[in-house]
């Protein structure tokens, strides 16, 4: 009896951690990736398309390295590859996209490298009023 008690236990325990540890799939993160995207700038269904096929090529490729990390198979020159893929898909978006539209391309870059956008938070009065985001060394030091 408690041997199946403690197979029981060691089967619900593996089920949970897996559950815990999920990883998203490739097309859940370019659907979330192209969704923050086409909030910020304005594209046509033609570059949308094309667009999305490259974020889900980074995708993909950050998710064979997220993998490769749990695995502890993880190699440095995977992170290199990965970078050099990103921008070159970048640049790729970039040539796709015309005018404005580039600007906007390389706001949203940063913005993602920042981290988000600025948060708001409600003021006193229900105003709401733009919360500073600190980055860097000055973001880790303690208010005096």
């Amino acid at each position: 009896m408690k041997k199946y008690i403690l197979m029981l236990s060691i089967v619900l325990g593996t089920m949970f951690l897996t559950h815990a540890q999920k990883i998203p799939t490739p097309v859940e993160l370019a659907t979330k990736k192209i969704e923050s995207f086409t909030k910020k700038i304005k594209v046509n269904t033609t570059q949308r398309n094309v667009i999305y096929n490259y974020m889900l090529d980074i995708s993909k490729t950050q998710v064979d390295l997220a993998k490769k990390q749990q695995a502890g198979l993880f190699n440095p020159e995977d992170l290199g590859k990965f970078y050099k893929l990103q921008n070159e898909s970048n640049e790729n978006i970039r040539n796709i996209l015309k005018g404005d539209q580039q600007t906007d391309f390389d706001k949203f870059i940063e913005e993602e490298l920042r981290g988000g956008q600025k948060k708001k938070k409600k003021g006193k009065h229900g105003k709401e009023e733009d919360e500073e985001v600190v980055t860097g060394i000055s973001g880790l030091k303690l208010p005096s």
